[in-house]
């Protein structure tokens, strides 16, 4: 009997654990429902972009996100699935032990009844008072008697808590089995729309296919544009960077040229190279004797730098309403030789939509591409680029803020709204910005 207990207990609290290690139903919801949103703005860009006759990588992207999105609610549904599994086998463990328990109080209890019913008349109790060998003794069993009817009392109220906690844990054991059921029915639905988006994705694939030439073309364009732009990006870092190595050797002659003039030993400087990513956050000027202009400068690159760090993964997006058209990285047209390169990601959205600066920084240059715009905004050691912009809110060297409107977005070749976002670091090196950005 000890031993079938204890390993109850020990299955009890082993189940506890993996419940505890799980995430929690809240948790879940609050991922189904975000991956919900997105699927909805996925739908809608997806109509607007079927709205042209011919397939797109924008309509391929879409889907493909679609069908990631799907996914990620199947997992989330089978982890859902195995947290009720959990739930309700540890329910299952307490209303075996609350009714093991209720029978014994039960059984303790009646005990306690016979006893007294076989001793209920008046002489009896008499009789085991007076029996005392003295007083002190006659009144512990007074004592004893009371204790033993008040015994009585408190077994009957547990009984009847017992009884109340084991009627929750039935209704807890009914909810839980009727949210998995509707949680299998969820599962079933979500499984037909993957189902359905995979074979949308195939009609794409299929109708990409049978555009290549087209779309070659298009891959080719995005390419020369995506030259262009990293040539102009790597342009501006180099120069901006050269200024401020001239900056600091300005700097550095001016504070040699007042220590002759006090007929004073020149302090001690020396320039170094701007850190990389993976260094410190520190430019410039880093050995010997600095003005606060300098010291100013670099603290200010230094702070930008790790501010933006700071925020990896939880910068707001450049545009309030849109999809990404095009992800960052490579991409091909599944069974083709079709493939092209993103530096960024492409955003579709409504045409003059407003775009914003995600983070902190100065404009280091605004410049034009192809009859469209771009600007570059500098945030210390990083750097943020918004293109395709058909007019332009801000101008070079003015500071801008998390939330500044940089320009409104320009319509592409097919009608519909496009913004491409970059991020880059100052050695020039593209990053993913959707690692960078909050989940929408």
């Amino acid at each position: 009997m000890m031993l079938k207990k204890n390993l109850l207990l020990l299955a009890f609290a082993i189940t506890s654990f993996i419940a505890s290690a799980q995430p929690t139903k809240e948790d879940l919801q609050k991922q189904q429902q975000q991956l919900q949103k997105e699927i909805a703005d996925l739908n809608r860009s997806l109509s607007s972009i079927k709205s042209n006759t011919k397939a797109s990588l924008a309509q391929l992207t879409a889907v493909k996100r679609k069908i990631a999105a799907r996914e990620e609610m199947m997992n989330n549904i089978s982890k859902d699935l195995r947290r009720l599994d959990d739930e309700i086998y540890a329910i299952n463990l307490d209303i075996y032990r609350y009714s093991k328990e209720l029978d014994t109080l039960k059984k303790q209890y009646a005990q306690s009844l016979v006893f007294a019913y076989k001793n209920r008349s008046n002489y009896d109790y008499l009789n085991f008072i007076f029996s005392a060998s003295s007083f002190n003794d006659a009144i512990k069993r007074i004592q004893y008697l009371k204790s033993y009817r008040k015994q009585r009392e408190t077994q009957l109220n547990t009984i009847l808590k017992t009884q109340q906690v084991l009627g929750q844990k039935r209704q807890t054991f009914q909810s839980s089995i009727q949210e998995k059921n509707l949680a299998l029915k969820e599962q079933s639905k979500t499984l037909q729309d993957l189902e359905n988006d995979r074979k949308e994705k195939d009609k794409v694939v299929s109708n990409l296919k049978s555009q290549e030439k087209d779309i070659a073309g298009e891959i080719r364009k995005k390419d020369k544009e995506r030259r262009e732009l990293a040539g102009a990006i790597n342009t501006i870092i180099k120069r901006e960077l050269a200024a401020q190595r001239k900056k600091e050797e300005e700097e550095r002659k001016r504070l040699a040229a007042a220590a002759t003039t006090n007929n004073k030993p020149a302090p001690t400087t020396g320039t170094t190279t701007p850190a990389t990513s993976s260094g410190p956050a520190t430019t410039g000027v880093t050995t010997g004797t600095r003005s606060g202009t300098v010291e100013k400068f670099e603290s200010a690159s230094a702070v930008q730098s790790l501010e933006f760090e700071k925020n990896r993964g939880r910068l707001p997006w450049p545009v309030d309403a849109g999809s990404i058209a095009l992800g960052f990285g490579t991409y091909e047209i599944p069974g083709s030789k079709l493939k092209g390169v993103s530096d960024g990601i492409d955003i579709a959205l409504p045409v003059g939509s407003s775009v914003k600066c995600v983070a902190d920084g100065e404009v280091s240059s605004v410049f034009d591409l192809g009859g469209e715009q771009a600007v570059l905004v500098r945030h210390g050691r990083y750097f943020t680029t918004y293109s395709h912009l058909g007019s332009v809110n801000v101008s070079k060297g003015q500071k801008v803020y998390s939330g500044t409107v940089i320009g409104r977005a320009a319509a592409s070749e097919d009608g519909n709204g496009l913004v491409t976002f970059m991020v880059t670091n100052e050695k020039g090196s593209n990053m993913d910005p959707e690692k960078w950005l909050k989940r929408r």
